[in-house]
């Protein structure tokens, strides 16, 4: 029975959807503020998180982060009021796997977990069945990418990335010199398409550009394919 921490302030709300997941056959620990949240995950990991962005003390943005840099796995699935477009785009970036924007149907909200957790699986599955030969750390010039870890080096130094700037880092750099679009880009590292939010990616090149890059306006490794989306270079030049 998949375990569903669910977050949410608002007492009716928490307990309708609670009660609807719970009729679905999901187990439910329902819990009413972002450090309650962190709490729980800290103390048994769920097979997934449904988050609301508002909440008192710690909001939920905040809580997608803590928990994205230690659960890099854990289906983080958000819960809006909001309607700016940029506020939905902050919550894929920061390592949201999916949002729904209040308010939502029931059916709605159900068809949304259930994709998050197949994902998950697939994801773990893949991750289950892969060789050992896949941790080995790729090295292109002074760059040195160490899967198993999850860290990147430059020159020697640790390169400081999010969650998700390490995952797009590491996509593109198992495929040296392929070209891939925006959309290619959302649904190999997020695992869905997000129509219409595509140009998150252009964010997170530029900040991983910021990091990796010597001279970020003229990028080394991530280069720009124009009319298409981007490339790693594998060699210099």
């Amino acid at each position: 029975m998949p375990r569903i921490l669910l977050v949410e302030d608002d007492d009716a709300l928490r307990n309708l959807v609670a009660g609807r997941l719970r009729e679905e056959g999901y187990d439910v620990e329902p819990v009413a503020d972002g450090g309650a949240a962190v709490a729980a995950v800290a103390g048994a990991e769920p097979d997934l998180v449904l988050l609301d962005v508002m909440l008192p003390g710690v909001d939920g943005l905040e809580v997608t982060r803590r928990l994205r840099a230690q659960y890099p796995l854990l289906p983080i699935v958000l819960l809006t009021a909001r309607s700016d477009e940029l506020d939905r785009v902050v919550g894929l970036e920061v390592g949201a796997d999916d949002y729904i924007t209040k308010p939502f149907g029931m059916p709605e909200l159900v068809a949304r977990v259930r994709a998050a957790l197949r994902r998950q699986r697939t994801v773990r599955e893949r991750l289950a069945a892969a060789p050992f030969g896949d941790d080995t750390p790729l090295v292109f010039d002074d760059l040195e990418i160490d899967p198993g870890r999850r860290t990147a080096r430059r020159a020697g130094a640790e390169v400081h990335l999010t969650a998700r700037e390490f995952d797009l880092l590491l996509f593109l750099a198992r495929r040296p010199d392929r070209p891939f679009t925006r959309l290619q880009l959302l649904e190999g590292i997020w695992g869905i398409t997000y129509e219409g939010y595509d140009r998150t990616i252009d964010s997170h090149v530029q900040r991983l550009r910021s990091k990796i890059e010597p001279e970020p306006g003229r990028p080394r490794f991530v280069r720009t394919v124009w009319g298409v989306g981007y490339r790693f270079a594998s060699a210099g030049g």
